[in-house]
């Protein structure tokens, strides 16, 4: 086995040790869109850390997660979620709402209009900041 594919076996692997934890923390919902009765994978918000870190990680249906990494297939009516999820009290999902929701500022004017009711710490902003979809 090639070197890269060890690392991102153990990856999963950390990743896989965290899934219980946070099906309890979303009530086994997507923590984006709050669908609920799917299948959900564990998401690891950008940037990445040498070890994988729970407090990075999130818990998104099939929709959500392909839309993500496929972002030229991002159907605007399905990110209407982001409304809510913007306000998340799990600091990982806030900020990667808020990430998605950039993306579409200038395009939507629902977005431009909820971001403006935004604030968030100067930490989460640098977060925020960091990720490049």
């Amino acid at each position: 086995m090639s070197r890269g594919q060890e690392r991102y076996h153990e990856r999963q692997h950390g990743l896989s040790v965290f899934g219980k934890d946070l099906v309890r923390r979303c009530g086994a919902h997507c923590e984006l869109c709050d669908r609920q009765g799917v299948r959900l994978k564990v998401f690891e918000v950008p940037p990445m850390e040498a070890q994988a870190n729970f407090e990075h990680c999130v818990m998104l249906c099939e929709a959500c997660m392909h839309q993500i990494i496929h972002p030229k297939k991002r159907d605007p009516h399905h990110w209407r979620c982001l409304t809510t999820a913007v306000w998340s009290q799990t600091p990982a999902a806030r900020v990667l709402a808020i990430a998605l929701l950039d993306t579409f500022i200038g395009r939507e004017d629902w977005a431009m209009k909820l971001y403006e009711q935004l604030y968030l710490d100067p930490e989460e902003q640098l977060w925020v900041d960091s990720i490049d979809f």
